[in-house]
């Protein structure tokens, strides 16, 4: 990865985009996330960059996000969801005209990190789940997440979906229709 031998340079950029606490996770479910494709048979490269670059305009204000989501193709139903989810399908957008990422791959495992999708690539899984258990997240149940992706992918990944599925309702806060449909093929798999 081009991108990852000039490291302390895509850091910074990546650091002017955050503020510290954002960055701090950043880096955190980069490690993890090349840790997990090492442990499950991703190209840890690709993964730790996607980690790396998973929440490049999270920190954005919304409006900025907006923008560019209409100057390009996105979910029709994506700007009615919650503002929380538009990072990630903005971020994919970002990274490839700021960044000048092109790979399909990375670029799908960041814009499918916070929503999922069914028949999640590898990659994709690993970053997604990377982003719920890197060593600076501290909600309840994150422990036995850690624990679960020390032995199995998949049904850990299912837990974590399970997991936001179940408090979104709580809260009375719609559930994106991609996490529905993600969750239902990890539980059928």
């Amino acid at each position: 990865m081009e991108l990852l031998e000039n490291r302390e340079a895509l850091l910074v950029k990546i650091h002017e985009q955050m503020h510290e606490k954002r960055y701090l996770h950043t880096l955190g479910v980069a490690e993890t996330a090349k840790q997990l494709a090492i442990q499950y048979g991703a190209d840890p490269k690709k993964a730790e960059l996607a980690g790396l670059l998973h929440d490049y305009c999270k920190c954005w204000e919304s409006s900025r996000m907006k923008e560019l989501l209409l100057q390009h193709d996105h979910p029709e139903d994506l700007l009615d969801a919650d503002k929380s989810l538009w990072h990630s399908f903005a971020g994919a957008i970002a990274v490839q005209e700021e960044v000048g990422v092109t790979d399909e791959e990375i670029l799908d495992a960041i814009r499918y990190h916070t929503s999922g999708r069914p028949q999640m690539t590898l990659l994709e899984k690993v970053v997604c789940l990377a982003d719920y258990i890197e060593p600076n997240r501290t909600f309840p149940g994150v422990d036995e997440l850690r624990k679960g992706a020390e032995t199995e992918l998949e049904s850990t990944l299912q837990q974590a979906f399970g997991g936001t599925i179940k408090s979104l309702v709580k809260r009375n806060q719609r559930v994106y229709p991609l996490t529905i449909l993600a969750y239902n093929d990890l539980i059928q798999k």
